[in-house]
């Protein structure tokens, strides 16, 4: 049977059409989604970032804890008072699981807070000098480690491996970042002052305790 001209117009119109349904029909981007970095996606889920993994109980964690043997969460200062964008926020403390109010912790002292995650290469060779800067330092200033991914029981896990024992405080819903306005890559530098304001948001992965150690004085007067 031949279709008339109106036939095969009808026709061919009936295929565009189908083709733009194709087009423009939703997909799930889960497998997207898992190729790519935590820091990647983060912006882009449709989903409540989680602090902690739901498995990663205080009883699933208790060893990793034991065995990363990381120095206490710092304490807040007599008579300081909490300012500046990370007072109020409540995290979990790495070493024992306690809650510590950030802000209040880090008052009255020029503080560096750093940024990272279990995955994340960079950090891996940053925090090793990290912890070199911090043991020159001594209570010039306080360092704090955030980890921004929930898998709390990694991070524990990795900071074993790195011989790395500095404070720190699991982040997974990206908490201090937010209220930083820091940049969506890994690892990053926070600089803050003694009274809660922010001297420098670093997004760069420092090499050594001396180029950290630069980067101090610089924004805050310390020399360690």
């Amino acid at each position: 049977m031949r279709l008339s001209n109106t036939g095969r117009w009808s026709l061919a119109a009936l295929v565009v059409v189908a083709a733009l349904i194709v087009a423009i029909w939703p997909r799930g981007d889960s497998d997207e989604t898992g190729s790519r970095g935590y820091a990647d996606s983060i912006g882009n889920s449709t989903v409540a970032p989680q602090e902690r993994a739901p498995g990663d109980t205080p009883e699933a964690l208790a060893g990793v804890r034991a065995e990363a043997a990381l120095s206490a969460c710092p304490t807040p200062t007599p008579g300081a008072v909490p300012a500046g964008p990370l007072a109020g926020i409540g995290l979990e403390c790495l070493s024992d699981g306690g809650r510590i109010d950030v802000g209040a912790a880090l008052a009255g002292k020029p503080a560096l807070v750093n940024l990272w995650a279990y995955w994340c290469g960079p950090c891996a060779r940053e925090l090793p000098a990290l912890q070199e800067y911090a043991d020159r330092a001594g209570d010039a200033l306080t360092v704090l480690t955030v980890h921004q991914d929930p898998k709390e029981g990694n991070a524990l896990s990795a900071l074993t491996e790195y011989g790395v024992h500095l404070p720190g405080v699991q982040d997974g819903a990206g908490k201090i970042a937010a209220a930083v306005g820091a940049p969506n890559v890994l690892p990053v530098t926070v600089l803050v002052r003694a009274d809660g304001t922010v001297a420098g948001v670093l997004p760069v992965p420092f090499e050594s305790a001396d180029q950290i150690a630069a980067a101090v004085h610089e924004k805050l007067g310390v020399s360690a």
